[in-house]
């Protein structure tokens, strides 16, 4: 079995473009997407229209929820609030009426994985996985072998071994048989782990990969600065924090 996982696209659409590329290039037809197709970058609507062309069903993530009036955006920091009254104010209706489809989670029986974007424990609550503390607590809410979230913007893999603990890998792992795993997709379209590269998983028959695609970066900083998005938001794509 042979798919891709993505996460956190955030209206980048020169970075979803180079992703969707290199999954084709792999012949991959399987794409699953974990949340936050819109805020932070300058083209939701493209974004969005690619999103439901490109990829099974999507998973809501909190600014597609604050975008379209579900979540109190008090709660984002100014830069991301900013945005994401910006991305309200240029999308359409249509697309806004697709954003409303998205669950909070997906369950996929054929490869025994939950996606959500945030966390199983309370996926709505937007709560971050950050600690292998965290990552044990959240082991006991869900029975699937696999769990792919994103959220965070850090791609990581932990794996439960069967006595109980836990192994962090940063790359890549083989998948073993007796054990279950959280994944963490990283971010397609601002990843903050100090690789500005877009981010997204491929699982390969028992192997999961962490690959990295270079993009136009410029580009998009460029769109970002027309659209009067918040500068910290438009440097920290080359930073990749």
């Amino acid at each position: 079995m042979r798919y891709a996982v993505l996460s956190d696209v955030h209206s980048n659409l020169e970075a979803f473009e180079a992703v969707l590329a290199d999954i084709n290039r792999r012949n991959i037809r399987d794409v699953l997407f974990l949340g936050d197709a819109v805020g932070y970058g300058p083209d939701p609507n493209e974004c969005i229209d690619l999103l439901t062309a490109s990829c099974g069903t999507p998973i809501a993530g909190n600014h597609d929820w604050g975008a379209i009036g579900l979540m109190d955006i008090a709660f984002f920091n100014e830069y991301a609030r900013s945005a994401i009254e910006w991305t309200s104010g240029v999308m359409t209706k249509k697309n806004r009426d697709v954003l409303r489809t998205f669950p909070l989670k997906v369950e996929y029986e054929d490869k025994d994985a939950l996606a959500v974007h945030a966390t199983p424990k309370e996926p709505g609550a937007w709560h971050y996985l950050f600690s292998l503390l965290d990552a044990d607590t959240n082991f006991e809410y869900f029975n699937n072998k696999l769990c792919f979230l994103g959220h965070s913007h850090k791609p990581f893999i932990i794996e439960k071994q069967p006595s109980g603990g836990l192994m962090t890998y940063k790359d890549n792992t083989r998948i073993k048989k007796r054990s279950r795993y959280i994944i963490n997709a990283g971010s397609v379209g601002q990843p903050r782990d100090g690789d500005p590269r877009a981010c997204y998983v491929l699982v390969n028959g028992g192997e999961v990969n962490m690959i990295r695609v270079p993009y136009d970066i410029e580009s998009v900083q460029n769109k970002m600065r027309k659209a009067h998005l918040p500068s910290a938001l438009i440097e920290r794509l080359s930073r990749g924090r």
